[in-house]
């Protein structure tokens, strides 16, 4: 009895910043017999075709630039993805038929220093707090929290004795419960945790069952679904974009050529979630030596004029570059 074949899916997390907001660029796949597109968005993404693509890189860009017409800069591949039941059909991709294929998916991350408008259908910029409000605490801790908070206490409670503490500690620990720290990079651990008590969307409909009865309040904290196991790969590209800020430059990917001091904090805390101290992320930036002003101010600040600065890409070959100790900006 043959086997059905392995479809090789490329999926790619283009993250930007925009007006101090990472986004994340969104694409609405069409059904291949109805014509229409679907109703959740996804990330772009595409077969792999061992034939006519050199590697997969270059087919990932490829399909990206069909996708939404936009040219990716920085590449780096994320993991391969795999588990069996959760890669609910996408069209085009030879699922959701009778024989077809086990789906691995190699994610990728790409950053680009601006949210272009490229009009392409079916596409779109769009923040990733709406995938996971609980994952933004700039302005303190999210409302989202308590919905979800209650949600996995019951779902700790509704366990077997002997299960019940070690739930609890899990989500304790995922999402700063009862006094416990928020860890920032912990975004895949929480996603994950969400989806493993049932609470994400995208469990239920994996399993074929029903969410049950959930409030506005829980629906709306638990954020937008998306098609296949998108919102997975979603949150392992914001884990690993979260940690590398700490040891790589990488953030000056999404930066213009010159920027202000303000700018620049803001977009870190944009794709961290949390707010820094302005004084020690000007202090670290100095002792870095990662950038430098160029003599001119931007008066488009609204405000005071600001000294614009750029980023010492020079020192790369230089010397050893690392990136931000977040935990001592946020003193």
């Amino acid at each position: 009895m043959s086997q059905p074949p392995v479809v090789i899916g490329l999926s790619a997390v283009v993250v930007a910043v925009r007006d101090g907001e990472a986004m994340v660029r969104t694409v609405r796949p069409r059904d291949s017999a109805s014509g229409e597109a679907s109703p959740l968005s996804g990330l772009p993404f595409g077969p792999f075709d061992p034939a006519g693509h050199r590697t997969f890189e270059l087919a990932l860009r490829a399909f990206v630039t069909a996708q939404t017409r936009f040219e990716l800069g920085y590449v780096e591949q994320l993991y391969t993805f795999g588990d069996r039941g959760r890669d609910a059909p996408l069209a085009d991709m030879g699922e959701g038929e009778e024989g077809a294929g086990r789906v691995i998916s190699i994610g990728y991350l790409a950053l680009t220093p601006a949210a272009v408008e490229t009009h392409a259908p079916d596409t779109a910029w769009s923040p990733w707090t709406r995938f996971f409000p609980w994952e933004d605490w700039r302005n303190g801790r999210p409302a989202a929290m308590e919905p979800i908070e209650d949600a996995l206490r019951q779902w700790s409670a509704a366990a077997p004795p002997p299960h019940r503490e070690g739930r609890l500690a899990r989500a304790r620990l995922a999402f700063a419960l009862d006094g416990s720290p928020w860890n920032e990079e912990r975004v895949l651990e929480r996603y994950e945790l969400l989806y493993g008590a049932g609470l994400a969307p995208e469990a239920g409909r994996d399993r074929g069952e029903s969410s049950g009865e959930r409030s506005d309040a829980l629906k709306a904290a638990l954020g937008e679904p998306m098609i296949s196991d998108h919102r997975r790969i979603l949150a392992t590209a914001l884990s690993r974009l979260r940690g590398k800020i700490k040891y790589r430059p990488v953030v000056f990917e999404l930066m213009p050529e010159t920027f202000t001091l303000s700018a620049l904090q803001r977009a870190v805390e944009a794709l961290t979630g949390v707010p820094l101290h302005k004084q020690n992320f000007r202090r670290a930036l100095e002792r870095s030596g990662l950038v430098e002003g160029i003599g001119r101010m931007d008066a488009d600040t609204g405000g005071r004029p600001a000294e614009l600065f750029r980023f010492r890409r020079e020192i790369l070959s230089a010397r050893p570059v690392s990136g931000l100790s977040l935990p001592l900006l946020r003193e």
